[in-house]
């Protein structure tokens, strides 16, 4: 059942991407990050609700609260940096470096939770991966974003920070409800992304959001939150280094939506790198 959830993961993840570039055209990133994280939130606790999850928040230790905290601090600014790199690059170049978060997600699931069976078979298909993102981030001509890589920097970054929420998670979300533990993390995100919003002095701008990106905001939001409610289900009864790599094939969702949507075309290095990324992923869930 875990593998099915982190396969619907990926699925919503792929779409998530795909709304929130229609979403933050004209509106500024960290604006969007806050309101988009008000939908995944209402959804996160309406799932709570109806799974009768509620309840068990008053068995949540001091301990795993903090790690959920720490999940959600780290995933908020995981999405900080991903809209802003979305906002001045590629989707097809952004998404790419973000989803080497597995890479370090699968090696920090090996040393922390001794997932190290088929210990060769796995490093050998995260190598794999690893050449297919470099393939698919190589530079190519007429492209969009800006000439001075400053997307590269808020994706890498965002990566950094997905691997950590995924680890933190997993520790968290021991003996508690995956719904619930997601609910509370979508907590410290929403007041992590309002906290920035309002640092920055960008609240006024929240009046002036296009209606129509503000709808591709609120579809992205669920989309979002569905791809949580399924990864933090899989993160919590599976195996991470199984999972997260699933999750990541996220990535082939968003190349296909992003041709037909977004008229996002990929050479021929990056279309062989998407292949070696899918090979990568599909080895390590099987090894």
């Amino acid at each position: 059942m875990w593998i099915v959830m982190a396969v619907l993961s990926a699925f919503f993840a792929g779409i998530t991407s795909i709304l929130a570039k229609c979403g933050i055209k004209k509106t500024d990133p960290d604006v969007a990050t806050a309101l988009r994280t008000i939908v995944v939130l209402a959804f996160s606790w309406l799932m709570v609700f109806l799974t009768g999850a509620a309840g068990g928040i008053r068995n949540v230790t001091s301990a795993q609260l903090l790690f959920l905290m720490l999940s959600g601090l780290a995933t908020g600014a995981s999405w900080i940096c991903y809209f802003k790199a979305l906002s001045m690059g590629n989707v097809n170049k952004v998404v790419p470096v973000d989803k080497s978060s597995t890479i370090l997600s699968v090696l920090l699931a090996m040393v922390l939770f001794q997932e190290t069976g088929h210990l060769a078979v796995r490093l050998f298909f995260t190598a794999i991966l690893a050449a297919g993102i470099f393939l698919m981030v190589e530079k190519k001509k007429n492209v969009t974003e800006n000439e001075d890589g400053r997307w590269m920097f808020y994706a890498v970054l965002s990566a950094v920070f997905a691997a950590l929420t995924s680890i933190l998670a997993k520790i968290g979300m021991t003996g508690v409800d995956s719904n619930l533990g997601t609910a509370i993390r979508t907590g410290i995100v929403l007041v992590m992304a309002w906290v920035v919003v309002l640092m920055k002095g960008k609240q006024k701008s929240v009046r002036t959001v296009d209606k129509k990106e503000l709808l591709f905001l609120v579809l992205s939001g669920i989309a979002t939150g569905a791809s949580w409610l399924c990864y933090y289900y899989a993160i919590q009864n599976g195996i991470v280094s199984v999972v997260v790599p699933i999750d990541k094939l996220s990535i082939v969702v968003t190349v296909v939506f992003s041709g037909i949507v977004l008229k996002e075309k990929i050479g021929k290095k990056a279309l062989a790198g998407l292949l070696l990324m899918v090979a990568g992923t599909v080895g390590m869930a099987l090894a």
